[in-house]
Parts: C-alpha cells; sequence; structure tokens
C-alpha cells in the first residue's frame, strides 16, 4: 500500500469517484477537482491510499483558524476523510489520519479539528480511542440538510473533534505502544454514573432511555448510542431521530456542564454496545 500526497487534476478525479461510492446519493454533495486543487494551493493537502495504482482511501484538509481571547489561532481543518467499502475496518482510516498527522507537524500546527455524526460508533472508535481526539462541542444540524444517502432525513448534528497533535495524550495513542483500551468493565467497576440505557423494540433495534442524571460533578460519566446507527435508520426512521433528539440533549447539557468526550468503548458480539465515557474538566486528562 502506498500512502501518499495528491496534487494533480489526473489524481484528484479518482478522489471524486471515491466520494460517488462512499457517500451514495445526489451529486451535487460530491467536492470537484477544481476545489481541492484551490485548497492545495493555499496550504491544504490530500492525502490517498492506493494498491496497485488504485485509489482506496483518502483524507483532505486545509489551514483555518480559532478565535481566542488572544486572536485568532491557526488550526488545520480536516475536511474529509473516506476509506473503499471494500477496505473498512482493515486500519485504513487509521493509517491515513496517522500520515494527515505527520504532515500537518511538518507544517507547524499543534491543532487539527474535524466534524463527524456522533451517533456513528465506528467513526467514534477511530477519532476517540484510537486516534485521542477529544470534544466539548455539538453542533446541531451543522450542515443543514444533507442530500446523500448515509445522511438524508436526518439533522446533521456534528461533534467538533480537537486532535492536540503534540500532546501525550495523541502521542501514546499514535506511538509504537498505544495504550491499551480499556473496555465497559473498567468503567463499571469503578462504578461510574451511566446517564442513560436501551430497552429493544419490536424490530429488534435498541430504543434510547434517559437515566437519572448525574448528581454533582462526577469525574466520570458514560452515555450509550447504537452499536449500528445506519440499520435503525433503515429498519425505523422515526427512531433514528429520537436517537438524535436524545443523544444531542444529553450532550449539551453534558458539555455545558463542563463534560468532554475522551473515551468510546465497543462491545462487539451478536448484540453489540457502544458507550461514550466523558470526564469532567481538562485537568481528567
Amino acid at each position: 500500500m502506498d500512502i501518499r500526497l495528491i496534487e494533480t487534476p489526473e489524481e484528484l478525479t479518482a478522489v471524486e469517484e471515491l466520494q460517488r461510492q462512499v457517500w451514495s446519493g445526489n451529486d451535487i454533495e460530491v467536492v470537484p477537482v477544481h476545489m481541492f486543487l484551490a485548497a492545495i494551493h493555499a496550504g491544504g493537502m490530500v492525502i490517498g491510499a492506493f494498491e496497485e495504482g488504485v485509489l482506496i482511501g483518502f483524507v483532505f484538509g486545509f489551514p483555518g483558524f480559532d478565535p481566542s481571547p488572544q486572536g485568532l489561532q491557526p488550526r488545520f481543518c480536516s475536511h474529509m476523510a473516506a476509506v473503499h467499502p471494500d477496505y473498512r475496518d482493515a486500519g485504513l482510516g487509521f493509517k491515513l489520519k496517522r500520515a494527515q498527522w505527520q504532515m500537518v507537524r511538518q507544517q507547524g500546527f499543534d491543532h487539527i479539528s474535524w466534524t463527524y455524526d456522533p451517533l456513528q460508533s465506528r467513526n467514534a472508535k477511530l477519532n476517540i480511542t484510537k486516534l485521542g481526539a477529544v470534544c466539548n462541542t455539538y453542533l446541531p444540524n451543522y450542515y443543514g440538510e444533507l442530500r446523500d444517502g448515509l445522511n438524508v432525513g436526518l439533522p446533521s448534528d456534528r461533534f467538533k473533534v480537537d486532535w492536540w497533535v503534540n500532546s501525550q495524550r495523541v502521542r501514546r495513542r499514535l506511538g509504537k505502544r498505544p495504550r491499551p483500551p480499556l473496555d465497559l468493565a473498567h468503567y463499571l467497576s469503578a462504578d461510574v454514573h451511566r446517564v442513560n440505557t436501551t430497552t429493544l423494540t419490536e424490530l429488534g433495534v435498541v430504543a434510547p432511555q434517559f437515566l437519572d442524571p448525574p448528581v454533582g460533578s462526577e469525574p466520570f460519566l458514560i452515555l450509550e448510542i447504537p452499536a449500528d446507527f445506519q440499520s435503525i435508520k433503515s429498519a425505523d426512521p422515526t427512531l433514528a431521530v429520537e436517537w438524535r433528539l436524545h443523544t444531542r440533549e444529553l450532550f449539551e447539557d453534558l458539555f455545558k456542564a463542563g463534560y468532554l468526550v475522551t473515551d468510546f468503548v465497543y462491545l462487539p458480539g451478536n448484540q453489540s454496545r457502544s458507550y461514550y465515557v466523558l470526564s469532567h474538566g481538562e485537568s481528567t486528562l
């Protein structure tokens, strides 16, 4: 496998086509070659993964700024990442993001941010658990109405995650000896408070239920999401919207209370389960 920068119109045409394969639906959602080229010429980058010369994944981003009390601070905006359906769950997304981490550090940035759907457990596992990004920003209906096959019919709520590329946390996750992942048993044995739970519907998919809100400022909380949100959307679109609004309310309240997402736990099996771990205050990092 060859992972490298993509900079020519000919190779960027393959990036257009891969978008159509990953996000099926309206072609108007596809980022065109000329937009990629404009971003590249302004300091952005498209990194591709190739197998025998065929593009099987890419990650795309560009420079930006964050407002702060000290004025605008530079950051790198990682806007898109895609892996061909035949290569999912093979670690390719991690390899592409790691290549981006290396190249962006060489540009002098220490902060990368991007958005993703907080109900997509595959993305949560990559972004939070494997890459070491954190989140305390919830963006309701951030992109408005999206028309691609993965997002149509739902409010486009997103997490904005922060990836502090020079932090010890991130270096440990991307090093040759990453820290062993924690599982649900670790948190339950520490009596970590659960803020919600699930029940099975007649269609055999999980529905959300609120539990008692946390009392005071517990150092850690766990919050459950569906392990396979796309299957819920296909089986019961109304329930998918219920999940969106349920988790929106919880995350917005918890972020206002000073919590941030710092870990994600996925339990495989016939009835897979997925949980975010939230820590109170940045000192818990």
